[in-house]
């Protein structure tokens, strides 16, 4: 005999839990067949992991609706960039930002680096350097030794942005130590309101620099605690580059009567990077650089070093084709037939950033040309480069590949132009009426190319006669030349023999020994003067010559001119 099985008696709550789960697996299935939901599923990925995700813009002739809020760094909201045109032919060359191999992402790398206290920066910068086993380092604007808080920290390609970031606006939070009581804090904030604006800073006696009265700019300031039984205030301030907090505090006492010192310092912001901007310690580099060296982990690094493109956020930006990039890299200016996109507001003299298709900043340049002019112009030049950041050669040349510079190649080779390029005796006249002369100007054409090719015979009558011309009156100058010399040689023998009357008169009636010894040196003295006019005579040759060379040559580049 069979026993009964013992029946299960469902729980409400059982059920629910079973109703919910069994709804919430209907609904992904559901999601999955929708392509909304099903793209944001795939997507989801890739927003969240940066590093996993290949950011790049690419050729198409219209502009795509993109959502590049989540793109990284300098490509992040590219789609709202006004665009010149989206034709171009992207070149595999060049990475993203973010997906350089380990040694060139180190090579343009930066350290947002939590600077510790005692140390000076340029110690800490050297440790950097040690650790990484890096090139250059450099670092965004000295700290004092006992100051801490924000140190950028710049490797390699990175420095050339040193200066910049040096120049950018600073902010700090500073612990001062005032004398006496001051018991209303309302006074301590008035006082702190009073010292923004320009004010006049002289350095303090320990710094390192020449003491010389300066005017530094303090944007704002706030007061954040004030301890009267301590004398303590504590403040924070956004300042210009180069501002001295420690004579600012000595000032703040100044003001309330009392008189006061810094006794702590923080720097919370450098430009464009602060606290919370993926700040490192000494240990965070240190730690990060062991783990790659044992267990080849780039993670780690990868996460303590960003890239330099994070310091350019701030700057407005052009986008240049790939094929234009290494002509930049070498300093050309950017044309508008190399510029893909560019942003809102941009101003004459303004420093923007140019960077390639792919994120990577290639120099900072000065913009030439307002947005208005760029979406409507077709010719001229965009911007003139400031500082070049990316590395020659990273993108291949694309420069004197054109048909007229080949056809140059070819006839530097055969001798049709000179080495460098220039017309020479066998330049032939159609090369001749598209040549641009640089040394007068843009716009300035050779003179043959308004000269039809009829017109030949004629115009080489007319050398010939501007030839004879030439010709004629350099023979006149030469006979009034050489007249003139006859006419100064003439002059001379005749001071010649004026002086031998002057000086052998008195020989020829003299019968003494004395009289032909004085005789004697009337001869010494003639043959003296002689001398010395021949000398003379040698030298206004010279200089006749010299005349001759130099009328040869103007004559010479007068024939050019008239060939041209």
């Amino acid at each position: 005999m069979s026993t009964p099985t013992a029946l299960t008696v469902p729980t409400p709550t059982s059920d629910k839990k079973k109703k919910k789960k069994k709804e919430k697996n209907n609904a992904y299935d559901a999601g999955a067949d929708d392509p909304a939901v099903a793209g944001f599923i795939a997507a989801a990925p890739e927003v969240a992991d940066p590093y996993s995700q290949d950011y790049l813009i690419k050729p198409q002739s219209f502009t795509p609706s993109l959502d590049t809020s989540n793109w990284p760094i300098l490509l992040k909201n590219y789609d709202r960039l006004n665009v010149r045109t989206g034709h171009y032919t992207p070149l595999p060359t060049g990475h993203s930002p973010l997906k350089r191999p380990l040694d060139i992402y180190l090579r343009y790398g930066i350290l947002n680096l939590d600077k510790p206290s005692n140390p000076s920066s340029h110690e800490v910068v050297a440790w950097i350097k040690r650790i990484l086993r890096c090139d250059k380092t450099g670092h965004s604007g000295t700290l004092d030794p006992k100051v801490t808080g924000n140190l950028i920290v710049c490797i390699d390609r990175a420095t050339r942005l040193v200066k910049s970031q040096q120049g950018a606006g600073k902010e700090y939070v500073c612990v001062a130590r005032l004398h006496s009581a001051v018991p209303d804090t309302a006074k301590v904030a008035r006082a702190l309101e009073t010292l923004t604006g320009a004010v006049f800073q002289r350095p303090p006696l320990i710094s390192a620099v020449k003491r010389q009265l300066r005017i530094r700019t303090i944007y704002e300031s706030k007061l954040l605690e004030y301890d009267a039984e301590k004398h303590l205030v504590i403040f924070w301030i956004s300042c210009e580059a180069g501002t001295y907090v420690r004579t600012l505090c000595v000032h703040l006492g100044l003001l309330l009567g009392v008189g006061g010192h810094m006794q702590e310092l923080r720097r919370v912001r450098s430009g464009i990077l602060g606290e919370k901007d993926n700040m490192v310690t000494m240990h965070d580099v240190l730690d990060a650089q062991w783990v790659y060296d044992n267990f080849k982990d780039e993670s780690y690094l990868r996460r303590v070093v960003m890239p330099l493109e994070v310091l350019l956020k701030s700057y407005k930006r052009l986008v240049v084709k790939d094929s234009a990039v290494n002509a930049i890299c070498y300093g050309a200016k950017l044309m508008i037939p190399g510029l893909l996109r560019f942003e809102n507001d941009i101003e004459v003299g303004e420093e923007v950033v140019l960077m390639t298709t792919k994120g990577e900043a290639i120099a900072l340049g000065i913009a030439e040309m307002t947005t208005a002019v760029m979406a409507t112009c077709d010719h001229g030049t965009v911007a003139r480069i400031k500082r070049v950041v990316m590395d020659r050669d990273t993108y291949p040349r694309k420069w004197g590949l054109g048909p007229r510079a080949s056809m140059k190649k070819k006839m530097i080779a055969e001798g049709l132009l000179d080495k460098h390029g220039k017309p020479n005796e066998k330049t032939p006249a159609e090369w001749l009426r598209n040549v641009v002369l640089l040394s007068g100007g843009d716009a300035l054409i050779a003179g043959a190319s308004a000269a039809p090719a009829s017109s030949a015979p004629t115009t080489a009558v007319k050398e010939e006669k501007q030839e004879h011309v030439m010709e004629e009156d350099a023979g006149e100058k030469k006979k009034k030349k050489l007249e003139h010399m006859d006419d100064a040689r003439k002059a001379c023998k005749r001071k010649v023999e004026e002086y031998d009357e002057i000086t052998l008169e008195p020989a020829k009636k003299a019968k003494t020994v004395e009289d032909h010894d004085g005789a004697a040196g009337a001869e010494a003295k003639k043959s003296k003067y002689l001398r010395q006019q021949a000398a003379e005579l040698v030298q206004e040759e010279k200089i006749e010559k010299k005349q001759k060379k130099k009328k040869e040559k103007e004559k010479e580049n007068l024939l050019m001119k008239t060939r041209v």
